[in-house]
């Protein structure tokens, strides 16, 4: 039998191994699979369907007004694109300021009572006539020129969804949550170009992607619709593909609370979907789903497991000393980090990554423990820190009412 010592020894080794395979394995892996599957598909520069773009709205005053009307104005043919917003039992301005938009492309409708996100969005696809349903958050600045970009991979009928990337902005403060941030979102983007190379990017970001109307099936209320509609379109034998020359923006929250909270529910809902969705993960999707989410869902544990096995090891041997040396600076420098993002200072890189990393495998972690205790996540409520004009403060005003009621294009079940 093995000693404590011994174990101790495997499990550090078992950790290091984990975590060196998630962050540092996968992605050289999946650049080896692009170079001996490359797989191409048909774009078409000139290739123009007609695109619903869905809102799903909860008390978005601040930006549901300048988000409509940067939507309308981008640079797509007129004829081809309308707007739809849902608003979610609204309690603010919203749906005032909805309905004093009288574009003809736009049409909103109102729920009675909160119903979610992904129930507000089946909703609105009932009523889209669009071939192309492009999907979005109320608060996020999307290039004039990205959809044009996204929908030239349509003229590939082997093509069902199309996603990009987000790039957050910093306010006034934002305690070092853009910076950790905007360094996971360029590793995510930089993942979604690995597997767009064999055809198969895993997920979207929920802020800027669109499928192939006829895909779409109804949500469920407790998943994330930027992955289960993916996943179920991969199931189908359609490839998800990613753009980078699309973007969008978003202001980043400051709150580590409101950005623990959004990170728990994340992980919650995609750890369900891994449930609900096994029957439809197969072949290389069941890999790349381990390997980049699940296995990293669960990073906490090997996080743990290395600090702790080093740690009892390091009287035992000089190694295990000296590798105990870089995780305890690492814990030294989230600490400060988390110290700055509490008393409201700036926190540079050297302590905002190390606190962002941790922050979010705790939130992980956490989300899935719920999950298997109950807790869902139909409704929530948006960080409010993140909400309001981003750094760019948008190109377009929001569009004046015109006549005595504003209602042109309106839809309600009021």
């Amino acid at each position: 039998m093995f000693g404590i010592a011994a174990s101790m020894n495997i499990l550090f080794w078992l950790s290091v191994a984990w975590l060196f395979y998630i962050y540092a394995g996968y992605p050289p892996l999946l650049w080896v699979m692009g170079s001996m599957r490359k797989v191409r598909f048909l774009r078409d520069a000139e290739y123009r369907p007609a695109v619903s773009v869905l809102i799903s709205a909860r008390n978005e005053e601040k930006d549901i007004g300048w988000k409509v009307a940067e939507t309308l104005a981008w640079n797509y043919p007129r004829e081809r694109l309308e707007v739809l917003v849902a608003s979610d039992a609204s309690k603010d301005r919203t749906e005032e300021i909805l309905r004093a938009i009288s574009d003809p492309r736009f049409r909103w409708l109102a729920n009675h009572r909160r119903l979610g996100k992904n129930i507000s969005l089946v909703r609105l696809a009932e009523i889209a006539s669009g071939e192309l349903l492009f999907f979005t958050d109320a608060n996020s600045h999307i290039t004039e020129n990205s959809l044009t970009a996204i929908a030239r991979h349509f003229a590939d009928p082997k093509v069902g969804c199309v996603t990009s990337c987000e790039r957050p902005e910093s306010g006034e403060f934002d305690g070092g949550m853009s910076r950790g941030e905007g360094f996971y979102q360029r590793y995510e983007s930089w993942i979604n170009s690995l597997e767009n190379r064999i055809g198969s990017v895993l997920t979207c970001d929920g802020s800027i992607f669109c499928i192939r109307r006829n895909l779409f099936t109804t949500l469920d209320p407790d998943l994330a619709n930027d992955l289960e509609l993916p996943l179920r379109i991969g199931a189908a034998g359609f490839a998800t593909l990613f753009e980078v020359s699309a973007f969008s923006t978003e202001r980043a929250t400051s709150s580590a609370g409101e950005e623990f909270d959004r990170r728990r529910r994340i992980c919650a809902q995609g750890f369900l979907a891994a449930w609900r969705l096994k029957g439809i993960l197969r072949g290389v999707r069941v890999w790349q789903f381990a390997s980049r989410k699940l296995l990293r869902w669960l990073a906490l544990i090997p996080i743990l497991l290395a600090a702790a096995s080093s740690a009892y090891l390091a009287g035992r041997s000089h190694l295990f000393a000296f590798f105990l040396i870089p995780q305890i600076a690492f814990g030294a420098l989230a600490l400060a980090g988390w110290g700055s993002n509490a008393m409201g200072r700036r926190s540079n890189t050297l302590t905002s990554l190390p606190f962002f990393f941790l922050l979010i495998h705790v939130a992980a972690l956490l989300g899935i423990v719920q999950t298997c205790f109950g807790r869902r996540f139909a409704l929530w409520e948006s960080p409010a820190l993140s909400r309001g004009r981003s750094a760019a403060e948008g190109k377009h005003a929001a569009p004046a009412a015109e006549g005595p009621a504003g209602l042109a294009g309106a839809e309600s079940d009021r």
